[in-house]
């Protein structure tokens, strides 16, 4: 089998699923569940991910981090968006709990 045929068809069922995710983030208008580290914590891999596959020379990994990293900062935005709406205010530095 063609390793790139693998390669991409996995990239795409992976962007699909995250894509669906944040929809329904974005749809439900709600923060309900997603703790606000997942993005932040995505952005960053993805971000050196993209970098060690520019490194690499990668096409298929270059393009899926890539790609992930552009979901990652939406999904941020749509997470915050929603938090805004829902009325919740920003927590102290102190005490605040997880997510």
């Amino acid at each position: 089998m063609n390793p790139e045929i693998v390669g991409w068809s996995s990239a795409a069922v992976l962007l699909a699923t995250i894509a669906q995710q944040v929809w329904k983030q974005w749809a439900s208008g709600s923060t309900a569940g997603v703790s606000k580290w997942l993005f932040v914590g995505q952005t960053l891999a993805s971000l050196g991910f993209t970098v060690y596959s520019v490194m690499k020379g990668d096409p298929v990994f270059i393009a899926v981090n890539a790609a992930l990293l552009l979901s990652a900062l939406v999904g941020e935005a749509v997470y915050w968006r929603n938090r805004r709406a829902a009325g919740v205010a920003p927590s102290p530095a102190r005490g605040r709990g997880p997510g």
